[in-house]
C-alpha cells in the first residue's frame, strides 16, 4: 500500500527575521517592547532570585542583550575565561553564551553534570561547538546567524569599492610621504560584472547593493529564487558561467566539504584574466596559496579577504603581505549595530530555550526523545547521506526544485513519523553549498524558503515491523544528471538505500541495482558487460596506489543479447584527476562519476 503526503506550512516561524533591520534609533523601543513580550509569566518565574536560571555570559555582549537576560535570570558576565575556569563555574549554570572562539568541549558538557540546559553562540558559526557532545547531554544549542547580515554586506562593499580604487595601498603610500597618482588608478564598478556565488542572505544584500552601484550581476545558487532574482534585476546562472564572465567574484558560500578551496588552480584558470576577489564569509573557500599564484601570474588583479584559514595569520603570511591584496580582521560584523542586535537575538534564543520553547535558531537535534533518536539515528545517517549523494549527481551545480522521498516500512503510518528522516533529506540535500545550518526544527522551512518542493510517499510492506524502514528512495525532477545511469524511466535522478548491521548503503541508481556503503569515496561506473572489465579497473586503480575496499559488479539486460553493468566501487582514497581519466579511457565503460560523501 502506498500513500503521498505534500507538505504544508513550515516550522519553524524566524522570530527573529522583522527586527533584523532595525534601524539603531528604535533599539532602545525594540527592547523595551521584546522586554515585555519576552518576561515569563508568574508560573515560568521561578519563586525567588535563589531559584532563578543562571547564565554564564563568558563572552563580550551587547548591553541590550545582557539586560534582557538580566530580566529573566541571573547573568554571570566574566570573559576571557581559561578553559579550566570555564569547567570549574559550568556546574553551576543552566545556560552558557560564548562568543565564536572560545571552544565549547566535551569537558565543559561533562562539568556541568547535566544542568546546562542550552548553548548560545554569539554568532552564525558552529565551529567552535562540540555538537555531538551536546546531543549526549540533552544540551541545546542556538546560535545568532541573522543579526550581521546587514553589516557584512555593507563590508562586503566598503571592501569591493576600496579594492577597484586601491585605496588602501594608495593611503599607505601617501603615509610613507609619496603621492603616486599615476601608479593607483582604479576601475570603475559601473557596468562591471560582478558574480555573487551564494545568492541567500549576504550574497542577496550584496547584489542589491551592487545594482545600485550601476553594476550587472550574476549569480550562482542552486536554491536561489529565481523570482526574487528577477525581482532585483540579477541573473542566475551555473557556477562555470558565473566564474568566467564576472570582473568581480564575491563569496558568500557556506563552508561543507564541497566549497572547501572551492577557489583553486582549477577555478582560477577558468576565470577572466584581471578579475577581482572578495571574501568575507569563510577563508576555507579560497586555496590561498592558489590565490598568491594567481595574483603573481595576473589571473587575478586584486583581492580583498575579511577571513582567512588561519585566524591570526603568522607574521609572513605570503597572500597578507601580497601587495596587490586588502586584508581586514573579521570586521564584517563590527558594527554598534550588529553586535546590539546580535546580543539581542542570542539573549532571546537561550531565553526561548530554558522556558522549554524550541527557537528557530535550533543547531542541534538533542529534543526528539532519547529512543526514537537511538532507533532512527542509523536511518538519519542514511537518509542524510542519500540527500548529499543525489544532489551531487547533479550537473553544472544546477538547481533544482521538485524532491520526492519515498519510505518502504512494515510499520503502519502512525507507528513511523518520518519528520527527522525528511529534514536529514532536506540537510543532506541543501547544506552542502547552502549558507544554512539544516535540523528537524527548520528543515520544511529552509525548503519552503528556497522554493524546494517535498512530497513523501510511503510504502506499506508486509512483515515484522522490527525495523523502522526497509528501504528509502529519495528522487530529484527536472534536472540533468552527470551520470546518466542515475536517470529512472521518468528521466528524474533516483537513488534508494538500506540500513545494514547499522550502516548506510546505497543499493539503487536510477534503474540499476548497486551494493555499496554509502559514505567517503565512492566510484560508479557504467559499461558494456564484458569479459576483464573488472580487472582494467582494478589495475588503473592499484598502478595509482588506490586501494579498494569493496567492488560490487551488477548486470543488466539491455536486450536478449546485450548487457550492461554497473561497478560501484569503495575507494579508501581520492583518485587524482589523471587516474579518473585513465578509468574513463577503459574501451567498455561509457560514463563514470566519483563522489565523496
Amino acid at each position: 500500500m502506498a500513500s503521498t503526503i505534500k507538505l504544508g506550512g513550515s516550522l519553524a516561524t524566524g522570530a527573529f527575521a522583522s527586527f533584523r533591520h532595525a534601524p539603531l534609533g528604535n533599539l532602545a523601543a525594540s527592547v523595551s517592547h521584546r522586554r515585555a513580550l519576552r518576561r515569563p509569566s508568574a508560573a515560568l518565574r521561578a519563586s525567588s532570585d535563589d531559584d532563578r536560571f543562571t547564565v554564564l555570559v563568558a563572552d563580550e555582549l551587547g548591553e541590550a542583550g545582557l539586560d534582557i537576560l538580566r530580566d529573566f535570570a541571573e547573568v554571570d558576565h566574566a570573559v576571557d575565561l581559561a578553559p579550566e575556569e570555564l569547567c570549574a563555574r559550568i556546574g553551576g549554570c543552566d545556560a552558557l553564551i560564548v562568543g565564536s572562539e572560545m571552544k565549547v568541549s566535551r569537558d565543559v558538557f561533562g562539568c556541568s553534570g547535566g544542568r546546562l540546559k542550552v548553548v548560545g553562540i554569539a554568532g552564525g558559526g558552529i565551529d567552535n561547538m562540540n555538537l555531538a557532545a551536546a546531543n549526549e547531554n540533552r544540551c541545546l544549542v542556538v546560535n545568532a546567524p541573522n543579526a550581521s547580515g546587514s553589516a557584512v554586506a555593507e563590508h562586503a562593499i566598503a571592501l569591493l569599492t576600496a579594492m577597484a580604487r586601491n585605496i588602501a595601498q594608495a593611503a599607505v603610500s601617501v603615509k610613507s610621504g609619496n603621492w603616486q597618482r599615476k601608479k593607483y588608478v582604479g576601475m570603475s564598478l559601473s557596468g562591471k560584472t560582478l558574480a555573487v556565488l551564494g545568492f541567500v542572505e549576504v550574497g542577496f544584500d550584496v547584489a542589491q547593493r551592487a545594482k545600485g552601484l550601476g553594476m550587472h550581476v550574476i549569480a550562482y545558487d542552486p536554491y536561489a529564487s529565481g523570482h526574487l532574482a528577477r525581482a532585483i534585476g540579477v541573473e542566475l546562472v551555473t557556477f562555470d558561467k558565473a566564474i568566467a564572465n564576472a570582473d568581480f567574484i564575491s563569496l558568500h558560500m557556506h563552508y561543507t566539504p564541497a566549497t572547501q578551496k572551492m577557489l583553486n588552480d582549477e577555478t582560477f584558470a577558468k576565470m577572466k584574466k584581471g578579475v577581482q576577489i572578495l571574501n568575507v564569509t569563510h577563508g576555507g573557500l579560497i586555496d590561498e596559496d592558489a590565490l598568491v599564484r594567481a595574483l603573481d601570474s595576473g589571473i587575478v588583479s586584486r583581492a580583498a579577504v575579511d577571513v582567512l584559514i588561519e585566524e591570526p595569520p603568522p607574521k609572513d603570511h605570503k597572500l597578507v603581505q601580497h601587495e596587490k591584496v586588502i586584508v581586514t580582521p573579521n570586521l564584517g560584523d563590527g558594527t554598534f549595530e550588529a553586535q546590539e542586535q546580535l546580543s539581542i537575538e542570542i539573549a532571546e534564543a537561550v531565553i526561548e530555550a530554558l522556558k522549554g520553547d524550541l527557537p528557530s535558531t535550533v543547531v542541534n537535534e538533542p529534543m526528539v526523545a532519547a529512543e526514537v533518536l537511538a532507533e532512527l539515528k542509523p536511518f538519519l545517517d542514511l537518509a542524510i547521506n542519500l540527500g548529499r549523494f543525489a544532489v551531487k549527481l547533479i550537473a553544472g551545480r544546477g538547481g533544482f526544485k521538485a524532491v520526492k522521498v519515498t519510505y518502504a516500512s512494515a510499520r503502519e503510518p502512525d507507528q513511523l513519523d518520518t519528520k527527522l528522516l525528511r529534514a536529514g533529506v532536506i540537510k543532506g540535500l541543501i547544506e552542502p553549498i547552502s549558507s544554512v545550518i539544516v535540523n528537524w526544527v527548520n528543515g520544511d522551512s529552509v525548503a519552503k524558503q528556497r522554493g524546494l518542493r517535498i512530497t513523501e510517499e510511503r510504502i506499506t510492506l508486509p512483515g515484522s515491523p522490527e525495523y523502522p524502514l526497509e528501504f528509502l528512495q529519495v528522487q530529484i525532477a527536472s534536472v540533468e544528471s552527470r551520470f546518466d545511469g542515475a536517470l529512472s524511466t521518468s528521466g528524474d535522478i533516483e537513488v534508494g538505500g538500506q540500513v545494514r548491521d547499522g550502516l548506510p548503503f546505497l543499493t539503487k541508481v536510477g534503474n540499476f541495482e548497486v551494493d555499496v556503503r554509502l559514505e567517503g569515496c565512492i566510484l560508479l561506473c557504467r559499461a558494456i558487460d564484458q569479459p576483464g572489465l573488472i580487472g582494467k579497473i582494478g589495475s588503473v586503480l592499484g598502478e595509482a596506489n588506490v586501494n579498494i575496499g569493496f567492488m560490487k559488479y551488477m548486470r543488466t539486460a539491455v536486450d536478449s543479447e546485450n548487457f550492461q553493468s554497473i561497478i560501484s566501487i569503495k575507494v579508501d582514497d581520492q583518485p587524482t584527476k589523471e587516474t579518473l581519466k585513465k578509468i574513463g579511457e577503459i574501451a567498455a565503460i561509457l560514463e563514470f562519476v566519483f563522489l565523496v560523501v
